[in-house]
């Protein structure tokens, strides 16, 4: 199973990325925004979708919004 990024870059758990547009994120004001670094973040058994923390929060995200 590989998960790809916005760019085709293969991720890995553990991995670093950058998100590559504003996101306002459901039942809550929050808006995480373009650019924002995240660590550590955790694949998921959908292909296309991945797990990491932000904020306090886990959020899950599609693989389309990021990139390595």
């Amino acid at each position: 199973m590989r998960v790809k990024d916005a760019n085709g870059n293969i991720l890995n758990d553990g991995d670093p990325v950058k998100l590559t547009r504003d996101l306002r994120l459901k039942g809550t004001s929050t808006t995480i925004k373009r650019g924002n670094s995240v660590k550590n973040i955790c694949l998921t058994e959908n292909v296309n979708k991945i797990d990491f923390r932000i904020n306090k929060m886990n959020i899950v995200l599609r693989t389309e919004f990021v990139k390595k």
